[in-house]
Protein backbone atom coordinates (compact mmCIF):
# COMPACT_ATOMS: atom_id res chain seq x y z
CA UNK A 1 0.00 0.00 0.00
CA UNK A 2 1.28 3.68 -0.95
CA UNK A 3 0.41 6.21 1.97
CA UNK A 4 1.63 9.65 1.07
CA UNK A 5 0.16 11.94 2.41
CA UNK A 6 2.29 14.51 2.95
CA UNK A 7 2.93 17.27 0.31
CA UNK A 8 6.96 18.15 -1.27
CA UNK A 9 6.95 22.38 -0.24
CA UNK A 10 10.29 23.79 0.03
CA UNK A 11 12.71 21.16 -0.25
CA UNK A 12 11.01 19.23 3.14
CA UNK A 13 7.59 16.42 3.23
CA UNK A 14 5.61 18.29 4.98
CA UNK A 15 1.57 17.80 6.40
CA UNK A 16 -1.20 19.46 4.45
CA UNK A 17 -3.19 21.62 5.33
CA UNK A 18 -6.26 20.04 5.13
CA UNK A 19 -7.08 16.47 6.19
CA UNK A 20 -8.77 14.81 3.19
CA UNK A 21 -6.87 12.10 0.71
CA UNK A 22 -7.51 10.73 -2.38
CA UNK A 23 -7.73 7.28 -2.75
CA UNK A 24 -5.39 5.54 -6.01
CA UNK A 25 -6.92 2.19 -7.26
CA UNK A 26 -5.29 -0.59 -9.63
CA UNK A 27 -7.06 0.07 -12.86
CA UNK A 28 -6.23 -4.40 -14.07
CA UNK A 29 -7.48 -5.49 -10.26
CA UNK A 30 -9.98 -2.81 -8.99
CA UNK A 31 -8.06 -2.91 -5.52
CA UNK A 32 -7.55 0.31 -3.47
CA UNK A 33 -3.60 0.80 -3.65
CA UNK A 34 -2.82 3.60 -1.62
CA UNK A 35 -3.57 7.63 -1.22
CA UNK A 36 -2.14 10.45 -1.31
CA UNK A 37 -3.24 13.67 0.25
CA UNK A 38 -5.83 15.91 -1.38
CA UNK A 39 -4.09 19.79 -1.17
CA UNK A 40 -5.63 22.80 -0.31
CA UNK A 41 -5.36 25.84 -1.71
CA UNK A 42 -3.45 27.49 1.54
CA UNK A 43 -0.80 24.62 0.34
CA UNK A 44 -0.54 25.90 -2.85
CA UNK A 45 -0.16 29.30 -1.46
CA UNK A 46 2.95 27.85 0.48
CA UNK A 47 3.94 26.06 -2.68
CA UNK A 48 4.63 28.79 -4.71
CA UNK A 49 5.81 31.75 -2.02
CA UNK A 50 8.58 29.02 -1.66
CA UNK A 51 9.13 29.19 -5.24
CA UNK A 52 8.55 32.80 -5.58
CA UNK A 53 11.54 33.16 -2.79
CA UNK A 54 13.75 30.55 -4.18
CA UNK A 55 13.59 31.73 -7.69
CA UNK A 56 15.90 34.94 -7.58
CA UNK A 57 19.03 32.66 -6.67
CA UNK A 58 18.00 29.95 -8.73
CA UNK A 59 17.52 32.01 -11.84
CA UNK A 60 21.17 33.27 -11.68
CA UNK A 61 22.85 30.02 -11.59
CA UNK A 62 25.05 29.48 -14.50
CA UNK A 63 24.28 27.07 -17.79
CA UNK A 64 26.91 24.64 -16.56
CA UNK A 65 25.21 24.38 -12.84
CA UNK A 66 22.15 23.87 -14.37
CA UNK A 67 23.36 21.00 -16.73
CA UNK A 68 25.12 19.71 -13.57
CA UNK A 69 21.44 19.44 -12.03
CA UNK A 70 20.09 17.57 -14.91
CA UNK A 71 22.99 14.91 -15.02
CA UNK A 72 22.56 14.26 -11.41
CA UNK A 73 18.99 14.36 -11.80
CA UNK A 74 19.58 11.95 -14.55
CA UNK A 75 21.79 9.49 -12.53
CA UNK A 76 19.11 9.24 -9.56
CA UNK A 77 16.32 8.89 -11.83
CA UNK A 78 17.81 5.98 -13.48
CA UNK A 79 18.71 4.36 -10.10
CA UNK A 80 14.94 4.41 -9.32
CA UNK A 81 13.89 2.05 -12.49
CA UNK A 82 12.54 -0.66 -10.92
CA UNK A 83 10.67 1.38 -8.30
CA UNK A 84 8.77 3.44 -11.42
CA UNK A 85 8.35 0.43 -13.40
CA UNK A 86 6.23 -0.77 -11.05
CA UNK A 87 4.47 2.26 -9.81
CA UNK A 88 3.28 2.58 -13.54
CA UNK A 89 1.72 -0.43 -14.04
CA UNK A 90 0.09 -0.86 -10.70
CA UNK A 91 -1.64 3.22 -10.96
CA UNK A 92 -2.02 3.15 -14.37
CA UNK A 93 -2.41 -0.25 -15.80
CA UNK A 94 0.03 -0.10 -18.31
CA UNK A 95 1.90 -3.61 -19.36
CA UNK A 96 5.17 -3.73 -17.88
CA UNK A 97 7.02 -4.00 -20.97
CA UNK A 98 5.12 -0.89 -22.57
CA UNK A 99 6.02 0.26 -18.63
CA UNK A 100 9.70 -0.11 -19.11
CA UNK A 101 10.06 0.53 -22.67
CA UNK A 102 8.20 3.70 -23.27
CA UNK A 103 6.74 5.34 -19.79
CA UNK A 104 10.07 4.51 -18.04
CA UNK A 105 12.22 5.95 -20.59
CA UNK A 106 10.58 8.88 -21.83
CA UNK A 107 10.66 10.38 -18.54
CA UNK A 108 14.51 9.39 -18.77
CA UNK A 109 15.02 10.54 -22.02
CA UNK A 110 13.52 14.06 -21.76
CA UNK A 111 16.16 14.52 -18.95
CA UNK A 112 18.61 13.28 -21.28
CA UNK A 113 18.07 15.48 -23.85
CA UNK A 114 17.41 18.66 -22.31
CA UNK A 115 20.75 18.83 -20.95
CA UNK A 116 22.55 17.69 -23.76
CA UNK A 117 20.66 20.75 -25.70
CA UNK A 118 21.27 23.30 -22.67
CA UNK A 119 24.77 22.99 -23.62
CA UNK A 120 24.61 24.68 -26.86
CA UNK A 121 21.45 27.07 -25.67
CA UNK A 122 22.43 30.55 -26.07
CA UNK A 123 20.65 32.70 -23.29
CA UNK A 124 22.51 35.82 -25.26
CA UNK A 125 22.02 37.21 -28.52
CA UNK A 126 23.77 40.24 -30.40
CA UNK A 127 22.19 42.19 -33.40
CA UNK A 128 23.41 45.10 -35.15
CA UNK A 129 22.06 47.36 -32.55
CA UNK A 130 20.49 45.63 -29.64
CA UNK A 131 21.25 43.06 -27.76
CA UNK A 132 19.01 40.24 -26.11
CA UNK A 133 18.89 37.89 -23.87
CA UNK A 134 16.60 35.68 -22.16
CA UNK A 135 15.94 35.58 -19.00
CA UNK A 136 13.81 32.79 -16.46
CA UNK A 137 9.74 33.46 -16.37
CA UNK A 138 9.56 33.40 -13.07
CA UNK A 139 7.06 30.53 -10.99
CA UNK A 140 5.90 27.71 -13.20
CA UNK A 141 3.17 26.00 -12.77
CA UNK A 142 2.87 22.33 -14.12
CA UNK A 143 -0.52 20.42 -14.29
CA UNK A 144 0.20 16.86 -15.35
CA UNK A 145 -2.59 14.41 -16.76
CA UNK A 146 -2.19 10.33 -15.89
CA UNK A 147 -1.99 8.76 -19.27
CA UNK A 148 1.79 9.17 -19.43
CA UNK A 149 3.24 10.02 -15.50
CA UNK A 150 6.58 10.61 -16.19
CA UNK A 151 7.05 11.74 -19.54
CA UNK A 152 4.70 14.81 -18.68
CA UNK A 153 6.28 15.83 -16.15
CA UNK A 154 10.02 15.10 -16.99
CA UNK A 155 9.26 17.39 -20.13
CA UNK A 156 7.88 20.33 -18.58
CA UNK A 157 10.34 19.90 -15.37
CA UNK A 158 13.39 19.88 -17.31
CA UNK A 159 12.64 22.47 -19.54
CA UNK A 160 11.70 24.81 -16.54
CA UNK A 161 14.96 23.84 -14.56
CA UNK A 162 17.01 24.36 -17.47
CA UNK A 163 15.77 27.67 -18.15
CA UNK A 164 16.29 28.99 -14.53
CA UNK A 165 12.38 28.73 -13.67
CA UNK A 166 11.06 27.56 -9.76
CA UNK A 167 8.03 25.07 -10.27
CA UNK A 168 4.78 23.91 -8.41
CA UNK A 169 3.76 20.54 -9.49
CA UNK A 170 0.45 18.74 -9.24
CA UNK A 171 -0.33 15.38 -10.95
CA UNK A 172 -2.64 13.78 -11.89
CA UNK A 173 -4.96 12.36 -8.83
CA UNK A 174 -5.28 9.05 -10.58
CA UNK A 175 -1.61 8.24 -11.47
CA UNK A 176 0.24 10.25 -8.37
CA UNK A 177 3.00 7.99 -7.29
CA UNK A 178 5.57 8.54 -10.38
CA UNK A 179 5.21 11.74 -9.98
CA UNK A 180 6.05 11.04 -5.83
CA UNK A 181 9.24 9.11 -6.64
CA UNK A 182 10.67 12.04 -9.35
CA UNK A 183 10.06 14.08 -6.04
CA UNK A 184 12.46 12.10 -4.39
CA UNK A 185 14.48 11.82 -7.33
CA UNK A 186 14.75 15.69 -6.99
CA UNK A 187 15.26 15.51 -3.56
CA UNK A 188 18.41 12.82 -3.88
CA UNK A 189 19.61 14.95 -6.80
CA UNK A 190 19.92 17.94 -4.13
CA UNK A 191 17.62 20.25 -6.37
CA UNK A 192 18.05 23.41 -4.31
CA UNK A 193 15.00 24.36 -1.82
CA UNK A 194 11.64 25.60 -2.97
CA UNK A 195 13.30 25.32 -6.38
CA UNK A 196 10.77 21.94 -6.91
CA UNK A 197 7.62 21.97 -5.14
CA UNK A 198 4.63 18.86 -5.29
CA UNK A 199 1.35 19.44 -4.32
CA UNK A 200 -1.38 16.52 -4.78
CA UNK A 201 -5.20 17.45 -5.10
CA UNK A 202 -8.25 17.73 -6.92
CA UNK A 203 -7.99 19.88 -10.28
CA UNK A 204 -10.97 22.17 -9.02
CA UNK A 205 -9.11 22.49 -6.05
CA UNK A 206 -5.17 22.65 -6.85
CA UNK A 207 -5.36 22.99 -10.42
CA UNK A 208 -7.56 25.93 -10.16
CA UNK A 209 -5.59 27.60 -7.18
CA UNK A 210 -2.51 26.93 -9.34
CA UNK A 211 -3.88 28.49 -12.39
CA UNK A 212 -4.88 31.53 -11.13
CA UNK A 213 -2.46 32.28 -8.69
CA UNK A 214 -1.03 36.01 -9.00
CA UNK A 215 2.48 35.00 -8.11
CA UNK A 216 2.20 32.07 -10.72
CA UNK A 217 3.61 33.43 -13.98
CA UNK A 218 3.35 30.39 -16.24
CA UNK A 219 0.94 27.79 -16.35
CA UNK A 220 2.06 24.55 -18.61
CA UNK A 221 -0.74 22.20 -18.94
CA UNK A 222 -1.31 18.87 -20.17
CA UNK A 223 -5.18 17.56 -20.63
CA UNK A 224 -8.38 18.00 -22.11
CA UNK A 225 -9.84 21.03 -23.93
CA UNK A 226 -12.33 21.44 -21.46
CA UNK A 227 -9.95 21.94 -18.45
CA UNK A 228 -7.71 23.98 -20.70
CA UNK A 229 -10.43 26.31 -21.45
CA UNK A 230 -11.14 27.25 -17.80
CA UNK A 231 -6.67 27.57 -17.78
CA UNK A 232 -6.92 29.92 -20.21
CA UNK A 233 -10.07 32.05 -18.21
CA UNK A 234 -8.46 31.94 -14.74
CA UNK A 235 -4.63 32.58 -16.86
CA UNK A 236 -5.93 35.33 -18.55
CA UNK A 237 -7.19 37.70 -15.09
CA UNK A 238 -3.46 38.41 -14.61
CA UNK A 239 -2.26 38.06 -18.40
CA UNK A 240 0.01 34.98 -16.76
CA UNK A 241 1.59 32.94 -19.91
CA UNK A 242 0.26 29.80 -21.17
CA UNK A 243 1.07 26.14 -22.75
CA UNK A 244 -1.43 23.61 -23.30
CA UNK A 245 -0.81 20.96 -24.84
CA UNK A 246 -4.57 19.54 -25.61
CA UNK A 247 -6.23 16.60 -27.23
CA UNK A 248 -5.74 15.27 -30.42
CA UNK A 249 -7.43 12.98 -33.10
CA UNK A 250 -4.56 12.06 -35.25
CA UNK A 251 -4.70 10.91 -38.78
CA UNK A 252 -2.94 7.66 -40.88
CA UNK A 253 -2.88 8.52 -44.50
CA UNK A 254 -1.96 4.85 -46.70
CA UNK A 255 -0.84 5.42 -49.68
CA UNK A 256 -1.71 3.06 -52.73
CA UNK A 257 1.83 1.77 -52.39
CA UNK A 258 1.68 0.70 -48.95
CA UNK A 259 2.29 -2.56 -47.22
CA UNK A 260 -0.96 -3.74 -46.66
CA UNK A 261 0.81 -5.57 -43.38
CA UNK A 262 2.60 -2.82 -42.37
CA UNK A 263 -0.90 -0.40 -42.75
CA UNK A 264 -2.70 -2.63 -40.56
CA UNK A 265 0.11 -2.82 -38.13
CA UNK A 266 0.04 1.01 -38.09
CA UNK A 267 -3.19 0.91 -37.01
CA UNK A 268 -3.20 -1.62 -34.06
CA UNK A 269 -0.25 -0.36 -32.36
CA UNK A 270 -1.68 3.13 -32.70
CA UNK A 271 -4.98 2.18 -30.55
CA UNK A 272 -3.73 -0.38 -28.93
CA UNK A 273 -0.88 1.09 -27.20
CA UNK A 274 -1.54 2.24 -23.52
CA UNK A 275 -4.55 1.17 -24.14
CA UNK A 276 -5.56 4.19 -27.07
CA UNK A 277 -5.16 6.74 -24.28
CA UNK A 278 -2.33 8.42 -26.00
CA UNK A 279 -2.75 12.07 -27.32
CA UNK A 280 -0.87 11.39 -30.51
CA UNK A 281 -2.89 7.80 -31.28
CA UNK A 282 -3.71 7.96 -34.73
CA UNK A 283 -7.66 7.35 -34.48
CA UNK A 284 -8.94 8.07 -38.11
CA UNK A 285 -7.02 6.10 -40.88
CA UNK A 286 -7.24 6.79 -44.81
CA UNK A 287 -7.07 4.15 -47.36
CA UNK A 288 -7.46 4.08 -51.11
CA UNK A 289 -10.58 2.60 -51.99
CA UNK A 290 -9.11 -0.83 -53.59
CA UNK A 291 -6.93 -1.27 -50.46
CA UNK A 292 -9.97 -1.38 -47.60
CA UNK A 293 -11.12 -4.80 -48.04
CA UNK A 294 -7.79 -6.88 -47.92
CA UNK A 295 -6.92 -4.05 -44.73
CA UNK A 296 -9.90 -5.29 -43.05
CA UNK A 297 -8.82 -8.85 -43.45
CA UNK A 298 -5.58 -8.02 -42.38
CA UNK A 299 -6.92 -6.40 -39.27
CA UNK A 300 -8.74 -9.52 -38.49
CA UNK A 301 -5.70 -11.63 -39.37
CA UNK A 302 -3.37 -9.87 -36.54
CA UNK A 303 -5.79 -8.74 -34.14
CA UNK A 304 -4.08 -11.42 -31.72
CA UNK A 305 -0.91 -10.46 -31.98
CA UNK A 306 -2.12 -7.53 -29.36
CA UNK A 307 -3.26 -9.69 -26.70
CA UNK A 308 -5.41 -7.83 -23.64
CA UNK A 309 -4.93 -8.73 -20.27
CA UNK A 310 -2.99 -8.38 -16.79
CA UNK A 311 -0.53 -5.71 -17.17
CA UNK A 312 1.98 -7.65 -15.15
CA UNK A 313 2.56 -10.62 -17.89
CA UNK A 314 5.28 -9.55 -20.14
CA UNK A 315 3.47 -10.89 -23.29
CA UNK A 316 0.56 -8.57 -22.62
CA UNK A 317 0.14 -5.75 -25.09
CA UNK A 318 -3.17 -4.04 -23.66
CA UNK A 319 -3.88 -3.23 -20.25
CA UNK A 320 -7.35 -1.33 -19.14
CA UNK A 321 -8.72 2.22 -19.35
CA UNK A 322 -7.49 4.02 -16.40
CA UNK A 323 -10.28 4.17 -14.14
CA UNK A 324 -14.43 2.98 -14.72
CA UNK A 325 -15.32 6.34 -15.96
CA UNK A 326 -12.84 6.32 -18.54
CA UNK A 327 -14.11 2.69 -19.39
CA UNK A 328 -17.77 3.70 -19.39
CA UNK A 329 -16.94 6.65 -21.60
CA UNK A 330 -15.18 4.65 -24.54
CA UNK A 331 -18.46 2.45 -23.78
CA UNK A 332 -20.42 5.36 -24.65
CA UNK A 333 -18.85 6.32 -27.70
CA UNK A 334 -18.80 2.59 -29.00
CA UNK A 335 -22.40 2.56 -28.43
CA UNK A 336 -22.77 6.08 -30.12
CA UNK A 337 -20.91 4.50 -33.43
CA UNK A 338 -23.25 1.52 -33.72
CA UNK A 339 -26.15 3.51 -33.16
CA UNK A 340 -24.57 5.94 -35.95
CA UNK A 341 -25.14 2.78 -38.35
CA UNK A 342 -21.07 2.51 -38.33
CA UNK A 343 -19.84 -1.38 -39.46
CA UNK A 344 -17.95 -2.95 -36.63
CA UNK A 345 -14.77 -4.59 -38.39
CA UNK A 346 -13.60 -5.83 -34.76
CA UNK A 347 -14.83 -5.35 -31.20
CA UNK A 348 -18.04 -3.53 -29.72
CA UNK A 349 -19.27 -2.94 -26.31
CA UNK A 350 -18.13 -4.88 -23.30
CA UNK A 351 -15.41 -6.55 -21.96
CA UNK A 352 -12.84 -9.04 -23.41
CA UNK A 353 -13.65 -12.31 -22.63
CA UNK A 354 -12.30 -13.60 -19.73
CA UNK A 355 -11.73 -10.11 -18.17
CA UNK A 356 -14.74 -9.60 -16.00
CA UNK A 357 -12.42 -7.45 -13.17
CA UNK A 358 -10.55 -4.74 -14.71
CA UNK A 359 -11.31 -1.56 -17.06
CA UNK A 360 -10.52 -3.86 -19.84
CA UNK A 361 -12.53 -2.46 -23.23
CA UNK A 362 -12.06 -4.40 -26.65
CA UNK A 363 -10.11 -3.36 -29.25
CA UNK A 364 -12.85 -2.02 -31.95
CA UNK A 365 -12.22 -0.58 -35.46
CA UNK A 366 -15.41 0.80 -37.14
CA UNK A 367 -16.11 1.15 -41.40
CA UNK A 368 -18.34 2.59 -43.43
CA UNK A 369 -17.76 5.76 -41.03
CA UNK A 370 -19.90 9.20 -41.52
CA UNK A 371 -16.61 11.37 -41.55
CA UNK A 372 -18.93 13.98 -39.60
CA UNK A 373 -20.37 11.53 -36.84
CA UNK A 374 -19.15 11.59 -33.26
CA UNK A 375 -16.41 9.08 -33.25
CA UNK A 376 -15.00 10.14 -36.10
CA UNK A 377 -14.64 13.75 -34.86
CA UNK A 378 -14.29 13.58 -31.19
CA UNK A 379 -11.24 12.53 -29.08
CA UNK A 380 -12.19 9.31 -27.60
CA UNK A 381 -9.21 8.18 -25.61
CA UNK A 382 -9.40 4.63 -25.87
CA UNK A 383 -8.68 1.70 -28.22
CA UNK A 384 -11.08 2.84 -31.11
CA UNK A 385 -10.74 3.71 -34.69
CA UNK A 386 -12.32 4.85 -37.39
CA UNK A 387 -11.74 3.80 -41.21
CA UNK A 388 -12.39 5.82 -44.27
CA UNK A 389 -11.51 5.42 -47.70
CA UNK A 390 -10.63 8.38 -50.32
CA UNK A 391 -10.48 8.27 -54.06
CA UNK A 392 -7.51 10.89 -54.90
CA UNK A 393 -4.57 11.79 -52.55
CA UNK A 394 -5.97 15.31 -52.41
CA UNK A 395 -9.27 14.21 -51.06
CA UNK A 396 -7.46 12.16 -48.40
CA UNK A 397 -5.39 15.33 -47.41
CA UNK A 398 -8.10 17.14 -46.99
CA UNK A 399 -10.42 15.35 -45.21
CA UNK A 400 -7.38 14.51 -42.95
CA UNK A 401 -6.94 18.23 -41.71
CA UNK A 402 -11.14 17.97 -41.06
CA UNK A 403 -11.46 18.06 -37.68
CA UNK A 404 -10.98 20.88 -34.68
CA UNK A 405 -7.90 19.20 -33.58
CA UNK A 406 -3.69 19.11 -35.48
CA UNK A 407 -1.67 17.74 -32.96
CA UNK A 408 -0.21 14.89 -34.60
CA UNK A 409 -0.44 12.50 -38.12
CA UNK A 410 1.19 9.31 -39.92
CA UNK A 411 2.01 8.59 -43.49
CA UNK A 412 2.39 5.19 -44.52
CA UNK A 413 3.75 3.82 -47.97
CA UNK A 414 7.19 3.75 -50.25
CA UNK A 415 7.29 6.53 -52.67
CA UNK A 416 9.38 8.85 -51.38
CA UNK A 417 8.40 12.33 -52.69
CA UNK A 418 4.54 11.45 -51.95
CA UNK A 419 5.47 10.36 -48.74
CA UNK A 420 6.93 13.91 -48.06
CA UNK A 421 4.10 16.08 -50.33
CA UNK A 422 1.51 14.46 -47.59
CA UNK A 423 3.98 14.91 -44.44
CA UNK A 424 4.24 18.36 -45.31
CA UNK A 425 0.60 18.72 -46.07
CA UNK A 426 -0.89 17.38 -42.78
CA UNK A 427 -1.70 20.57 -40.32
CA UNK A 428 -0.20 18.61 -37.30
CA UNK A 429 2.51 19.90 -34.95
CA UNK A 430 4.28 16.18 -34.99
CA UNK A 431 4.25 13.66 -38.20
CA UNK A 432 5.35 10.71 -38.89
CA UNK A 433 6.62 8.71 -41.99
CA UNK A 434 6.32 4.93 -41.63
CA UNK A 435 7.25 4.82 -38.04
CA UNK A 436 10.23 6.60 -37.84
CA UNK A 437 12.47 6.83 -34.88
CA UNK A 438 11.38 9.84 -32.55
CA UNK A 439 13.39 12.71 -31.41
CA UNK A 440 13.47 13.98 -28.17
CA UNK A 441 15.16 17.35 -29.15
CA UNK A 442 12.49 18.44 -31.62
CA UNK A 443 9.36 20.29 -30.76
CA UNK A 444 6.40 18.93 -29.46
CA UNK A 445 3.04 20.74 -29.51
CA UNK A 446 -0.41 20.87 -31.64
CA UNK A 447 -2.02 23.45 -34.29
CA UNK A 448 -6.02 24.19 -34.10
CA UNK A 449 -7.40 23.08 -30.48
CA UNK A 450 -4.49 20.70 -30.03
CA UNK A 451 -3.18 23.70 -28.31
CA UNK A 452 -0.65 26.44 -27.66
CA UNK A 453 3.34 26.68 -27.30
CA UNK A 454 6.16 24.02 -27.76
CA UNK A 455 7.76 21.09 -25.12
CA UNK A 456 10.48 19.23 -25.72
CA UNK A 457 14.46 20.19 -26.50
CA UNK A 458 15.59 23.63 -27.04
CA UNK A 459 11.53 24.69 -27.51
CA UNK A 460 10.69 23.27 -24.00
CA UNK A 461 13.31 25.70 -22.44
CA UNK A 462 12.11 28.17 -24.51
CA UNK A 463 8.73 27.79 -23.19
CA UNK A 464 9.77 29.02 -19.87
CA UNK A 465 11.91 32.28 -20.82
CA UNK A 466 11.28 35.88 -21.64
CA UNK A 467 13.22 37.94 -23.98
CA UNK A 468 14.65 41.22 -23.19
CA UNK A 469 15.67 43.57 -25.69
CA UNK A 470 18.62 45.78 -24.69
CA UNK A 471 19.99 49.11 -26.53
CA UNK A 472 22.72 51.36 -26.42
CA UNK A 473 24.57 48.50 -24.39
CA UNK A 474 28.08 49.84 -23.75
CA UNK A 475 30.77 48.13 -25.59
Amino acid sequence: MYNYTKQYINGEWVDSTGDETIDVYNPATEEKIGMVASGTKEDVDRAVKAARDAFPSFSKTSKQERIQLLERIVEEYEKRKDDFIKVITEELGSPVTFTEETQYQMGLNHFKATAKVLRNFDFYEERENSYIQKEAVGVAGLITPWNFPTNQVATKLAGALAAGSTVVLKPAGMTPFAAIIIAEVLEKADVPKGVFNLVNGTGSTVGDAISSHPDIDLVSFTGSGGVGTKIMENAAQDIKKIALELGGKSPIVVLDDASVETAARTALENIASNTGQVCTAGTRIFLPKDVHDPFVEMVKKLESDYPIGDPTDKDTFMGPQVSEDQWQTVQDYIQKGIDDGAELIIGGTGKPDGLDTGHYSKLTMFTNVDHDSTIAQEEIFGPVMTIFTYDTLEEAIELANTTIFGLAGYVVGEDPETLTKVAKSIRAGRVTINDGESDFTAPFGGYKQSGIGREWGDYGIEEFLESKSIFGMPK
